[in-house]
Parts: structure tokens; sequence; C-alpha cells
């Protein structure tokens, strides 16, 4: 007896439902209906009672990006392998497999799995970024086995139904190992979807081409702003390079997005329309994510970050974009309320961060470790023996705490989310209270800095001072139901 799945994913299915995604009319059909639903159970129905607002933020959120994708597909940016792998994985796995296996988690521990991990395979990169959050260059050595990273992206799908995998570095590009790189991954690993964040700088056409052929990765390339911007964090012709990187993956129709790194020098750059119309009009960039500079790795300095004034203007500014460009546009400190807060320490629906020595850690930004993925390789464990370490146990019951579905009433300030940036006291509290290693030098910098510690304190008190009315007015006290 053939099954509805087996019908879903037969070819003739494919065929059609990539001629219906192709109809301007039919896909237009969808969305209208598509936006219609998503409001009604985000905002309407409310499963989990959550702030009204908080709702709205992850409707406008997704909204964009179904009209991202629309966008893209109409104007042939993402080719026919590419949208193949998007309804397989994105829609067929995660819907169809996850929910068992994210069931079967619960039952065992308690909570549900992260929905992804972050993994950087290695250290090298071919620039040298000023405050680079990997002290990065091309003399770095430190690097993890091919079959290492193989039998972290396995485990994690067969253990937590995780489809989806962030790929950080270094520069990924770079990274080699038993003659395989990256690209190999993601054909050996077809069933789990890639973001991969790059410099761009080595995306020529055969690598453009190799992305098209494989269909299940996506390059989010970084940029600071314009070409002077660019180039005076990233070196001198990078943006050059970047502009080459887009035209080739245009060309092939690999869906791309753009990384951006806020500092107090470029903000309210990255934030103007000009900016917006250049890289998602002219360009053709599908998705961006905004990280405000963190002042860890190769000479962290405070002075990079973006002020406690500026935090709230991109704030205000980036909750006018996502009412008003139907852009896909995050930024992972004050898009705070789309994801319940904090998504560290393998928090459900987050992720945690491996990096090429396999420190495993909350985050990409928080740099302290207690387990190495060989190490509890070695005496017989796996991915969630670090999931379950007392370390991101005392992690995500802050985040409980703090914020993540207490009742609506209750819930905590979600534009200033994170542990280690706004909240660095109970961070560091943390970090010593388990014994938490420093994973570089960096790092153990920091951590004997002491006004590493006190202005990083300060930071989080005075946001929180600037953005605790907005968080009680529009969204602890706000009811626009009708």
């Amino acid at each position: 007896m053939i099954s509805m799945w087996d019908v879903l994913s037969s070819e003739s299915f494919n065929n059609l439902i990539d001629t219906l995604i192709m109809n301007n009319t039919v896909r237009r059909n969808f969305l209208a209906v598509a936006e219609k639903d998503l409001y009604r159970r985000l905002v309407l129905v409310n499963r989990d009672d959550r702030p009204q607002k908080v709702q709205e933020d992850k409707f406008y959120t997704l909204r964009n990006m179904l009209y991202s994708l629309d966008k893209a597909l109409g104007g042939g940016l993402i080719c026919r392998q590419a949208r193949r792998k998007v309804f397989e994985i994105l829609v067929g796995k995660i819907f169809r497999e996850d929910v068992e296996k994210r069931d079967a988690h619960r039952a065992r521990y308690g909570h549900c799995p992260p929905c992804f991990i972050t993994i950087s395979p290695g250290k090298a990169c071919n620039l040298r970024c000023v405050g680079c959050y990997a002290s990065s260059s091309a003399a770095s050595s430190q690097s993890l086995d091919y079959e290492i990273v193989s039998r972290i992206l396995r485990e994690k799908t067969q253990l937590w139904g995780s489809h989806f995998t962030v790929i950080s570095g270094g520069e990924p590009l770079i990274w080699k190992s038993r003659g395989k790189g990256i690209l190999d991954i993601a054909e050996e690993h077809n069933d789990n979807y890639f973001l991969m964040y790059t410099n761009g700088t080595l995306i020529d056409k055969d690598v453009a081409a190799k992305m098209a052929q494989l269909g299940n990765i996506t390059p989010a390339i970084s940029v600071e702003g314009f070409e002077e911007q660019t180039d005076a964090r990233r070196g001198k012709g990078v943006h050059k390079k970047i502009l080459a990187a887009f035209d080739n993956l245009r060309q092939v129709g690999v869906p791309f997005g753009i990384s951006i790194t806020a500092t107090g020098h470029n903000a309210e750059i990255v934030v103007s329309d000009e900016f917006i119309d250049y890289y998602f009009g002219q360009q053709g960039a599908i998705y961006g994510w905004i990280f405000q500079y963190m002042p860890i790795g190769h000479k962290y300095t405070m002075d990079l970050m973006v002020t406690p004034q500026q935090r709230l203007m991109l704030y205000r500014r980036e909750q006018e974009l996502l009412k008003e460009k139907r852009i896909f546009f995050a930024d992972f400190w004050n898009s705070g309320p789309v994801s319940n807060g904090c998504i560290s320490a393998g928090r459900p629906g987050g992720y945690f961060y491996i990096d090429w020595n396999g420190n495993v850690m909350p985050c990409v930004f928080f740099p302290y470790t207690v387990d190495n993925i060989m190490e509890v390789y070695q005496k017989g464990g796996d991915l969630n023996t670090v999931l379950n370490s007392a370390f991101f146990k005392a992690i995500r019951e802050w985040q409980s705490d703090y914020s993540y579905l207490k009742p609506r009433d209750q819930v905590g300030n979600q534009i200033v989310p994170c542990i280690i940036r706004d909240h660095h006291r109970i961070a560091r509290q943390i970090v010593e209270r388990f014994g938490a290693r420093p994973a570089d030098k960096a790092a153990e910098e920091a951590l004997r800095d002491r006004e590493y510690y006190q202005g990083l304190t300060a930071y989080g008190e005075e946001v929180a001072r600037l953005c605790d009315p907005i968080w009680e007015k529009q969204y602890l006290r706000a009811n626009h139901y009708n």
C-alpha cells in the first residue's frame, strides 16, 4: 500500500510542486492564504499564551521569510535543486520526522533537544578582520578531523531529528581534512540544510556551481556596510570580491544572505534605506543577520561595541524594517522576542557551539567550556552527554527563570535576552560555579580583566534601563486583541 509520504516524495509530485512554485499567480495566492493563517495561529490563537507583541514580532518575521522567498523565486534567484532541498528538508524532514524524535527525547530527558548546532571545523581564515571573535588568521592551524565533524552531524540528526546545521569559522571554505572540505560534508549529509557564515572571497564560479548542484547550503556573506566600511575592517579589495561572489551565486541560483557585524562605527549605516535597498534590492540577498560586535577574540575592545543608545536606535529601526520592508532581517540580540529569549546552551528551539578544538560552548559568543567533544567520544559519550552537562543545565535554568515560557505577565525583557552580553554578571557566576575553562587566550585574558567585567556589566544595566520601559509598555501591558 502506498503511503501519503511516498506520494509526497515521488518524482511526479516534486515536479508538480516545482511547477506550482514557479507559477507567480499560484505562489501569490498561496502567500495570501499563508499570511492570514500565520496571523491567526500566532497572534489570535497564541497557543502558548505569550505576550501579544512577542507573537506579532514572530508573525512579521515569518511573514517576511515567505515574502523573501517569493521575491527570490520570482526573480529566478533559486535554482531547481535548491528549491527541491528547501521542500525536502525544511518541510519534509522537520515537519514529518523531527516531531517523533523530539518527543522521544523529551520523554527520556524531560526537555526537547535543540534544533541545531553551530560548528566551526577550522580556525584558519584568509582574512584578519579587526576584532574577529574567533581570533582567526591564515596562520591558525587548529582543525577538526573530517570524521569527527561527520559524526557530530550524524548524531544530532539521529538523536534529535535535527536537520539544520550552521557552519562558522575561521573561513569554512578553507577547512580541509582527509582531502575533503565543507562542501563534501554538505554532500555526505544531504538530509541536512546548511547555513554557512563566510567572508565570500573564495566563492568563485566553481564553488558556486557545486553549491547549486548540492542545493542544501546557503552562504551568509559578511559585510560591514558598503565598500568603505567593509574594506576598513576586512581588508582593501574585499568588498569587490564579495560583489563577485554575489554575481557567481546569482548566476547559478544559489540563495544567499548577508551577515553584518554592527559596531559603534557602522550601526546607523547597516539599517539605512540605502543599505537595505542595495543588498536586498540590487544584489539579491534573501536574508540578513545582524551580530552586534561582542568584545571577545583577537584584540577585543569595548570601543567597537554599539553604544546603549545605538542599541535602542537599532531596535526601533529594526522594528520599522520588520513591518514595512517585508525582508527577512533579524538581530541576534534585539530580535530576542522572536525566539522567546536566549537560545544558547542547547535550549529547546536553540543550539550550542563546537569549535575547531572540539570545545563545546553555550554559544558562539560565550567562549567558556566544560566539555570537549573528542574527550566525550573517547569516554563513550555522545552529544546528549554535553547537552545534559550541569553547566548547560544551569544556563537553561536561568533562561527559564528569567523569561523562557514564563507566564505572559512575568516574561523577562527579551529585548535584552543574552546571558553573556546583557546579563554578564549572571554568566560570570555560572562560569565560576562550574569551573568552565576559557576556550582561548583572549577569553582567559577577559576573565582576568576587571575593567572588562565592569564594562560589560554596566553596559547591560544601561541597555536594560533604556529598553525596560519599552518591554513593560509595549509587550507586557499592551493588549490589542479585538
